[in-house]
C-alpha cells in the first residue's frame, strides 16, 4: 500500500445530522410511495372470459384450442418459424416450449368478466358460480397462477351492480375455502381518483366484516379513459390514482379500444401501437415506476380464425405487437382468443431466449467484478437479473441453464433484482 493521505474536514457533525433531520419526512415519503417491485411473479398475459361462459373446463379448453390451431396452421417448428420470422437456431426450442406451455399451463392469468364481455341474465348466480369454480380449481391444482374477476365500474349507472358482484364473489370464495393467493380484482373505466378511493373503502368494509387482515385485498386499475391519464388541472391523474389506492394497487392495465374510442380514434386504427396508446402507456409507466404497481399492455381484436392465410396474418400481427411491447418494458398484455396464446408465448420465449446468454454473462461479469466490453452499473444489474427471473417464471428459461451461465441460484438473482432502497446508490459509490 502507498502512503495514506491525510483526511481533513471542515464541517461539524451537527451539519450532517441537521440535513438528515430536515429530510426525514422525505425519506419516509420515498419509502412509502416507492417501495420498489414486489419481487413476485408477473404473468405474461391476462385472458378474460365472460362470466356467463366461464366454466370448470375453460383453462384446459383454451390450451386445447390453441394446440389444435397449431396442428392445423403450423404443425411443426419450421412452419411456425416461417410465419413469425423466427431464426433457425430458435425455431425448434421456441416451438417445443410453446407446445409444452399450452399443455402444462395455457393461461397464466384469467379474469372472469362481468363488465363489457358479460352477457348473462343472472349476475348473482354467475358471480357465485365463478367463486365456487375458482376455489375448486385452486384446491385441485388446475387453476391458473392468477385468477379473479373484472367487475363493473364505479360510475353511477352500474356502481351498485359492481359493488354487489364484488361482494357476492368474495363472499363465495370465503365460503368455498378462503381467498386464494393468486386472487386478482380488476376495476375498469376509472376516470377520477375518488372512484379508486371508493373501491378501497369497499374492500376495507369487506375485510372488516370478515376479520381479514387490513390490506389483504388488492386490485388492478384499468386505464380506459382520457381523464385517467390527464386530469382537468393538467396533472397526471393516473399517478393520483395510485396514491388513492392506499397501497392496494397491484397493476395498471391499458384498455386499447375504450381508450382509443375515448380520443376519437376511428375503429380501423384502434391498436396498441397507435401514437395515442404509446402516449398513455408511457404516462402509466412513469407514474408506476418504483411504486410496485405493474403496467400491462392491452390487446388486439384481430382474431386468428378462418383460413390458414388469415390465421398466419393475425399471428404475425399479434407476435409483432407483443415483441414491440416487451422491448418497451410492458411485460404483460391481454389476450382475447385461444388462438392468440401460441403467439403470445412464442414472442415471450423468443424475447428471453435471444437475450439470455448475453444477459447472463453480463450479470456474471458484474457480480464477479470481471469487467468486459460493457461497463454496467448496479441499476443495470437489477434489470439483468429481473430479465432472467421473468424468463424463468414464464418457462422461457430453465433454472439450471441460468445457474450454469451466471453461477447464481434463484435467491442470488432475487437479491440483485430487488435491492433495498439505497443499495443501488451505495453500490455505485
Amino acid at each position: 500500500m502507498g502512503q495514506q493521505e491525510k483526511v481533513s474536514t471542515s464541517l461539524a457533525g451537527t451539519v450532517s445530522e441537521g440535513i438528515s433531520a430536515s429530510l426525514a419526512e422525505v425519506d419516509a415519503e420515498l419509502d412509502r410511495r416507492y417501495p420498489g417491485d414486489p419481487g413476485t411473479r408477473q404473468p405474461v398475459h391476462t385472458v378474460y372470459v365472460p362470466g356467463n361462459v366461464f366454466d370448470a373446463g375453460t383453462i384446459r379448453s383454451w390450451g386445447d384450442q390453441a394446440l389444435v390451431a397449431l396442428d392445423e396452421h403450423a404443425p411443426d417448428a419450421h412452419s411456425f418459424a416461417a410465419v413469425l420470422g423466427l431464426s433457425d437456431d430458435l425455431a425448434e426450442d421456441v416451438y417445443g416450449r410453446v407446445r409444452a406451455k399450452l399443455e402444462r399451463e395455457p393461461i397464466e392469468d384469467l379474469r372472469v368478466d362481468f363488465e363489457d364481455g358479460y352477457a348473462g341474465q343472472d349476475e348473482d348466480q354467475d358471480a357465485a358460480r365463478a367463486a365456487r369454480l375458482i376455489s375448486e380449481a385452486y384446491a385441485k391444482g388446475t387453476a391458473a397462477p392468477y385468477m379473479g374477476i373484472r367487475m363493473k365500474c364505479m360510475e353511477s349507472a352500474v356502481r351498485d351492480r359492481g359493488i354487489r358482484t364484488t361482494d357476492v364473489f368474495l363472499t363465495g370464495l370465503l365460503e368455498n375455502g378462503g381467498l386464494p393467493e393468486g386472487l386478482v380484482l380488476t376495476l375498469p373505466k376509472v376516470t377520477y381518483p375518488e372512484q379508486v378511493t371508493a373501491f378501497v373503502r369497499l374492500l376495507e368494509a369487506f375485510e372488516k366484516a370478515h376479520g381479514l387482515d387490513a390490506g389483504r385485498l388488492g386490485f388492478e386499475i384499468q386505464i380506459e379513459t382520457s381523464q385517467s391519464i390527464l386530469a382537468t388541472d393538467g396533472t397526471a391523474a393516473v399517478a393520483r390514482m395510485i396514491g388513492a389506492a392506499e397501497g392496494r394497487a397491484t397493476g395498471l392495465h391499458y384498455g386499447t379500444f375504450d381508450y382509443s374510442a375515448c380520443l376519437g380514434v376511428s375503429a380501423a386504427y384502434q391498436a396498441s401501437d397507435h401514437p395515442a396508446a404509446d402516449h398513455a402507456k408511457a404516462i402509466m409507466q412513469v407514474a408506476a415506476a418504483g411504486t410496485g404497481v405493474r403496467v400491462s399492455d392491452g390487446s388486439t381484436n384481430i382474431l386468428p380464425v378462418g383460413s390458414t392465410e388469415h390465421v398466419h396474418e393475425a399471428w404475425r400481427l399479434h407476435y409483432g405487437l407483443t415483441r414491440r411491447a416487451l422491448s418497451r418494458a410492458y411485460y404483460q398484455g391481454w389476450d382475447m382468443h385461444p388462438g392468440h396464446i401460441p403467439t403470445r408465448y412464442a414472442a415471450v420465449f423468443a424475447f428471453y431466449r435471444e437475450g439470455f446468454e448475453a444477459a447472463a454473462k453480463r450479470l456474471s461479469a458484474y457480480a464477479n467484478h470481471a469487467g468486459g466490453d460493457v461497463m454496467d452499473e448496479p441499476a443495470t444489474a437489477k434489470a439483468l437479473s429481473s430479465y432472467l427471473l421473468r424468463g424463468i417464471d414464464c418457462g422461457a428459461l430453465d433454472t439450471a441453464e441460468v445457474d450454469a451461465l451466471t453461477g447464481m441460484n434463484r435467491a442470488a438473482l432475487d437479491r440483485f433484482a430487488a435491492p433495498r432502497r439505497g443499495d443501488l446508490t451505495a453500490s455505485a459509490e
